[in-house]
């Protein structure tokens, strides 16, 4: 007998991942978010509703943007949550969920390089992220590079461009 997958809600914020450069100005700008597109080209067959929250990048994010995610994540049909999110403050955004006590497993990713790049890790971060939160029991994680990281044990490093254990 096949498991039967659980409806995944994904929570759209902004950060690096939804980016686009523009080549005159050479700045990075917010038009609207690539995920309908990667999970195209991923060849999801996953039940995920998407619904975009905010285009922010994660240092402009405020505590009333926090608010609104942790707010949207509670009242969410869906008890599997992906939200996708600025890295340089991914980590604070995910003690705020934790705090919240949800009940439900929530799995927080972004990308250190525009998806609009081609070279970026937003896809296969995306991916990662989609399979962590189909199998980790409830709670907040951060999901970056193939590893996941409890939400309150997680930062990133600025000098390796990567997220690490807190120790």
């Amino acid at each position: 007998m096949r498991p039967v997958s659980q409806p995944i809600r994904v929570f759209v914020t902004g950060g690096t991942f939804d980016k686009e450069y523009d080549e005159l100005s050479g700045r990075l700008y917010f038009k609207d978010t690539h995920l309908p597109e990667m999970l195209r080209l991923a060849r999801c067959r996953l039940d995920v509703s998407v619904r975009n929250l905010m285009m922010v990048d994660s240092l402009d994010m405020t505590d009333g943007d926090r608010r609104i995610i942790v707010e949207s994540c509670r009242s969410a049909a869906e008890d599997r949550i992906l939200v996708t999110h600025g890295t340089d403050t991914m980590a604070e955004t995910a003690r705020a969920l934790l705090a919240a006590g949800l009940g439900k497993t929530v799995v927080l990713t972004g990308a250190m390089i525009p998806y609009a790049f081609g070279s970026s890790d937003g896809l296969f971060n995306l991916g990662s992220a989609l399979s962590f939160v189909q199998v980790l029991p409830p709670g907040v994680y951060v999901a970056m590079n193939g590893r996941v990281f409890p939400g309150d044990k997680v930062r990133k490093n600025r000098q390796t461009g990567t997220f690490e254990d807190l120790a």
